[in-house]
């Protein structure tokens, strides 16, 4: 897996294809909204959609799940949208949060779904 070289924190670009070759241990974010997470998503995805990220890294914690809250800030996160247009939203807004390792899926879901993950 490919791993920033900065002592900074920083969003990591990988592929959907990386992303299925690497180790396990990475959890997979999905930003979409329910609906779209319903109509498919990457096996092993959780859904936690880019407003209520929003909203719980924000105003309160409490409008996250519990299984967020609970996670340690050196858990390697993955964050996948549609295209990657919300995905990078969501991955700066987890640095700032204090996780230290997080991964942007390029492609999205559109590009998960070409390459038959």
């Amino acid at each position: 897996m490919i791993q920033s070289s900065q002592s900074t924190p920083t969003v990591v670009d990988l592929s959907p294809a990386d992303l299925a070759q690497a180790p396990n241990g990475t959890l997979l974010i999905d930003v979409r909204s329910g609906l779209e997470y319903f109509t498919g998503h990457a096996p092993g995805a959780r859904n936690l959609s880019l407003p209520r990220l929003l909203l719980g890294l924000g105003v309160s914690r409490w409008f996250l799940p519990q299984w967020f809250r609970e996670l340690p800030p050196d858990q390697p996160i993955a964050v996948i949208c549609l295209t990657a247009h919300r995905s990078p939203i969501a991955a700066r807004q987890l640095l700032k949060a204090g996780f230290t390792t997080v991964y942007n899926i390029t492609g999205g879901m559109v590009e998960w779904r070409r390459l038959s993950l």
